[in-house]
């Protein structure tokens, strides 16, 4: 089973301005300094977005390419797959997700409905409500 990464969507101030960064792509490159240690083990897996506390969707991560300026481009399909969300403290860079951890996708026609802001969610997460 693919190994996954999570990425804070910084920029996004909503799941419309990250949809936006994929309209009319061809492929999705996200630089990043240095390249995953277990980068063999990510390809097939997925990039996992986190927005506003919350793991809101996914992309799927074609592979692994060097920049001329000796940073790395993680490729990713140029579809964004909207999940069940999960809150999800946030973190600087990328980090790896276990599988079993990971969010389910939403079904064809599910609606996300009135979910929690990924804030409270955590709270009451840690108080045992949700």
């Amino acid at each position: 089973m693919p190994l996954h990464l999570t990425k804070i969507a910084f920029g996004a101030k909503s799941y419309d301005q990250l949809a936006d960064w994929y309209r009319g792509q061809s492929e999705i490159r996200l630089t990043t300094r240095n390249r995953p240690t277990r980068h063999e083990e990510c390809i097939g897996g997925s990039l996992y977005w986190i927005l506003n506390h919350a793991i809101v969707a996914r992309s799927p991560i074609t592979g692994f390419a060097k920049t001329e300026d000796g940073r790395w481009d993680i490729c990713l399909e140029p579809r964004l797959i909207r999940v069940y969300q999960q809150s999800k403290r946030a973190h600087q860079g990328w980090r790896y997700l276990d599988p079993a951890k990971a969010p389910r996708d939403l079904a064809e026609g599910e609606a996300i409905g009135d979910a929690l802001p990924g804030r409270l969610a955590m709270k009451l997460e840690r108080l045992g409500l949700v």
